[in-house]
Order: C-alpha cells, then structure tokens, then sequence
C-alpha cells in the first residue's frame, strides 16, 4: 500500500490514526480492481473511480484547502463533491489524485493534538461549523459510507474473494496517539 494512504509510523492523534486506517480500508477494498470495472456505472450509483476521486475532494477540502490555503488539484470539488454530476474519471488518475491529496493532507495531520481538535478553522466568511475533530470524525465516517459503497459495487460487479469487512486493526489502538 502506498505509505501517503497509510501515514508515518508517528504517534498521531488517535483520531488521525483511525482515518489513516479508514483510508487503508478503501485501499485494501480497491486492491485487483481494473480500470475498466472502476468506471462502470451500476444503475444510479456512481463508480469506483468517482468514489476515490470524491474521497481525495473532501480530504483536499478539509485538510490542504482549508488547513494549509493551497490545492493539490483545482476543481475537484465542483466535478467530485457533493451533488456533482456522475462521471467516470480514468481510475489511475483518480488513484494518483487519491494519494497526492493523503500525501498532502498528512503534514497538517500529524500536528493535530487535543488542542487542535478541539478548534475551528476559520474561512474569509466566518468560521466552520465544526471543529476540527468533529471533521476528522465526519472525514472517517465519509470513508466507512463509502467503502461500504465500494464493497456493493464489487459484489455487483461479480468480484471473487472480496476482503472481508474489517480487516487487521491490531496497529490500530485506541490512545495510541500522543494524548491517549
């Protein structure tokens, strides 16, 4: 697995560990798809390759955007945020864009402590609604939806041998970051 998908070996946050872990869920998830099954559509549901590329948006937003006032990739959240209209990205593109962003977002991760999750950032019009660690929460959460998603879609897709849900968490401890 790429190591931007699954972070340093550091203490960090127990928090940014459970994400870092949700992020090698959908990896592990995604690992034997081909290119051409990440970009079918099943009915209404959008494919695998949207599905990372959304990820990568939302990661983009909350931890390179908003934490550190630059952008990976331009655009990503009017073509793969909430509401955008179904595309099929090309899946090696939506996977390298997927751990540009990881890659990104991971220096800004690891400064996270109790003090910072418990804050705001604040935007030119006002501050976030949530604090920090309320985002890290709703960033992983993001990523269980959505690899739960992933898993239906390879069922549907007739996968073999898809991985079972939840794999190895033996480095995952809770208080195993440095407030813990």
């Amino acid at each position: 697995m790429p190591s931007s998908l699954a972070g340093p070996a550091a203490s960090p946050h127990p928090l940014v560990t459970q994400l870092r872990f949700a992020r090698s869920e959908m990896a592990r998830c995604l690992d034997g798809v081909t290119a051409e099954d990440a970009t079918k559509r099943l009915g209404t549901s959008n494919c695998l390759s949207w599905i990372v590329m959304h990820l990568a948006t939302q990661e983009q937003w909350f931890w390179v955007d908003v934490a550190q006032g630059r952008a990976v990739v331009d655009g990503l959240g009017k073509r793969f945020g909430f509401g955008a209209p179904p595309s099929t990205p090309d899946y090696e593109e939506a996977l390298g864009v997927w751990r540009a962003v990881a890659e990104a977002a991971d220096p800004y991760l690891d400064t996270i402590d109790d003090a910072v999750a418990a804050t705001r950032f604040t935007l030119e019009d006002g501050r976030m609604r949530d604090d920090i660690g309320t985002m890290l929460l709703r960033n992983i959460w993001h990523y269980w939806y959505h690899t739960g998603e992933a898993h239906m879609i390879r069922q549907q897709l007739g996968h073999p041998a898809l991985p079972e849900f939840i794999g190895r968490m033996s480095d995952v401890r809770w208080g195993a970051g440095p407030s813990g």
